[in-house]
């Protein structure tokens, strides 16, 4: 069942496979509506009628929304020093943000802050609000044109209306968690198909045989040819494993209960581990395969394995496997309702 943003029905197999479409052309910009949906999801989970309304009807408006999430220097990324304190009827807003995906090109920026009680709540603020300072300094060799930047909030005046709960969103089982990540695999899905793509164009038309191959081109060498076979079956897996889950989580987003989520959570993870693993040996292979001459900077065919590395370590697999094995194995859920 798709979710609905003011009016605007979305399903997750349809968002995640527009992402991957985007990310496969670029994926810096696969990656920007990431943070917009996300946040969208949650006003779904945790805004009230009139703050979907409004917020809804200035996405619908042609409105993005860019987040200012995660800080340097805390002992987790799921900490926050970033403060949002009572005053009167509103609130003051007071922090830094490194990683702040999409606020240079958005209209709204969906700050992560911790309250006077210390749950984490999610302020909605303009960036051209008096005391936000945007800078664009993203540095990372990958991911370049995210119109990430460090997000700086200097006692900014904050609304009432325009703060919804962060901590409730995991508090009962929501389907926010495989929303959330489903759409990261789907950036790396996109990677690996643009890898793979690219990876046949040039071999048809550059790569030379190797000298005891016996054969006149590049593309007739067997080792290359069962190589872009293997590339292909990870490609295709991922694409399956990508589709499921957006089909469970439809399910979990329909009916949200412990066995759904925990089911759309362990699948989400499933296809994450398949895009990260692929997206990796697509975008290496392809130097590899391509040969010297890939790698010249005329081609630009780093870019995929640069966005993929860059990407894939917002949160590691690693412990992905383990949830997967935990949930398979001893019947456990991921933690957290989803928010894996």
């Amino acid at each position: 069942m798709p979710r609905q943003y003011g009016g605007a029905a979305v399903s997750t197999g349809t968002l995640a496979e527009v992402i991957a479409i985007l990310a496969a052309a670029d994926g810096s910009i696969g990656q920007i509506p990431q943070n917009h949906f996300f946040m969208l999801e949650g006003l779904r989970l945790q805004g009230t009628a009139d703050q979907q309304r409004f917020f809804y009807g200035r996405v619908l408006a042609g409105e993005r929304i860019g987040n200012a999430l995660s800080e340097l220097g805390t002992k987790t990324v799921h900490d926050h020093h970033t403060r949002l304190s009572r005053e009167g009827d509103g609130y003051r807003l007071s922090g830094k943000k490194f990683y702040s995906t999409g606020v240079l090109f958005a209209h709204w920026i969906a700050v992560v802050a911790n309250d006077d009680d210390n749950k984490s709540v999610i302020a909605f603020v303009r960036p051209d609000t008096p005391g936000i300072t945007v800078l664009d300094d993203w540095t990372g060799f990958g991911q370049r044109t995210t119109g990430s930047g460090t997000t700086i909030l200097d006692n900014v005046a904050v609304p009432a209306f325009s703060v919804i709960s962060m901590h409730g969103l995991f508090e009962v089982p929501t389907p926010m968690g495989p929303v959330a990540q489903i759409m990261h695999a789907a950036v790396d899905q996109g990677i690996a198909r643009a890898a793979l793509a690219d990876t046949v164009d040039f071999v048809r038309k550059y790569t030379r045989p190797w000298k005891d191959s016996g054969v006149e081109h590049g593309c007739e060498d067997p080792y290359v040819i069962a190589a872009v076979g293997e590339i292909k079956v990870r490609v295709s897996a991922g694409d399956a494993l990508l589709a499921r889950a957006a089909r469970l989580t439809d399910i979990a987003i329909a009916e949200p209960t412990v066995t759904s989520v925990a089911a759309a959570s362990v699948a989400v993870a499933e296809a994450k581990v398949a895009a990260t693993e692929g997206s990796l040996f697509a975008s290496s292979k392809l130097i590899e395969l391509a040969g010297s001459r890939a790698t010249l900077a005329e081609f630009d065919l780093d870019r995929h394995w640069r966005n993929a590395r860059t990407h894939t370590v917002h949160d590691p697999v690693r412990w992905k496997y383990r949830a997967i094995g935990d949930y398979w194995l001893n019947g456990i859920a991921p933690p957290r309702h989803g928010a894996l």
